[in-house]
């Protein structure tokens, strides 16, 4: 009986140990849930270093593309654009004639107009300078 006490007692007290491991904390604590985890701060900053562009057709009618893209200060949008998307330009590269491969067709009076945040910029997109966070819109319409 004693034998079968010390085995039934060394049990739990293996049991407790194991127990008691398990939960023990390992010098790392939990974020509290008003402070952002690292992981939070990481995915804030780099969206801020972003900017969202789309392209569209027809006043937004039909999305073509949307992509964010890292951006560095004082990134000038048509290098962007010219990084990221197959553009066409004329006027020493000043004007958009196709983006991706849409253009308008001969006698068509369509052309690609943009906006950046909602707001269409008072500069071409060889002088616009991006800023972390910007929405910049590219729709191909009428403008007539």
């Amino acid at each position: 009986m004693k034998q079968w006490l010390f085995r039934f007692g060394s049990f739990l007290v293996a049991i407790a140990l194991l127990v008691g491991c398990g939960n023990e904390d390992s010098g790392t604590t939990a974020p509290s849930s008003n402070q952002p985890s690292e992981n939070q701060v990481t995915q804030e900053e780099q969206a801020e270093e972003t900017v969202l562009i789309t392209i569209s057709k027809d006043d937004g009618a039909e999305y073509l593309h949307e992509k964010e893209i890292p951006i560095e200060e004082g990134d000038i949008l048509m290098d962007i654009m010219e990084e990221n998307f197959y553009v066409e330009t004329e006027q020493n590269g000043e004007f958009i004639t196709s983006i991706e491969r849409l253009s308008a067709k001969e006698g068509e009076k369509k052309g690609w107009i943009y906006t950046v945040n909602g707001e269409m910029p008072n500069v071409g997109a060889t002088e616009y300078e991006l800023k972390p966070g910007d929405k910049v819109v590219f729709d191909f319409q009428a403008w007539e």
